[in-house]
């Protein structure tokens, strides 16, 4: 895995990526903005399936409008994620919060897929709750709490000489 990292590392796109301020200061801007897209969408979402917010609003209906929003969010912020680990893909595989920060997300992908296979199959029965079944909250909750650490370790990435020398 490490010589395919070293080998992608000194590919002429990431060496251009990797030296060019501009451009990578660019993708990094646009990542964190589409990520507040993508958070901001998922924590409404996640909160109304807690049953903590718009309680009274339709949970299909919390979705509909939210979901195309954070799709793309989330589309823009793999492809610009992805152009960041393609500038130093060596320096992010030996990163602890980068690799915590992809098993998060891994978990976060699973927790969705549950979400969809198992908890949204019965979503008609439990639209109109203010208070939704204990399975969407716990996916709700896990999303939440996924996402907080995902954010979190993503911010620790650059930082990592910091704590451990």
């Amino acid at each position: 895995m490490v010589s395919f990292l070293e080998w992608l590392a000194l590919t002429s796109w990431s060496v251009s990526l990797h030296e060019s301020h501009y451009v990578y200061l660019f993708i990094l801007t646009l990542h964190v903005l589409t990520l507040t897209v993508f958070g901001g969408t998922a924590l409404i979402i996640d909160l109304r399936l807690l049953g903590l917010m718009m309680r009274y609003i339709p949970t299909s209906v919390v979705m509909k409008r939210l979901i195309s929003w954070n799709m793309l969010g989330f589309a823009i912020m793999t492809i610009t994620g992805f152009l960041m680990f393609y500038a130093s893909p060596v320096d992010k595989y030996d990163n602890i919060f980068f690799r915590a920060k992809i098993a998060m997300l891994i978990l976060a992908g699973i927790n969705v897929f549950l979400f969809l296979k198992f908890v949204c199959r019965n979503l008609a029965e439990w639209d109109q709750a203010p208070m939704p079944p204990v399975s969407a909250r716990l996916t709700g909750g896990l999303g939440l709490a996924l996402w907080m650490g995902i954010i979190t370790t993503g911010r620790f990435i650059p930082y990592q000489q910091y704590w451990f020398g």
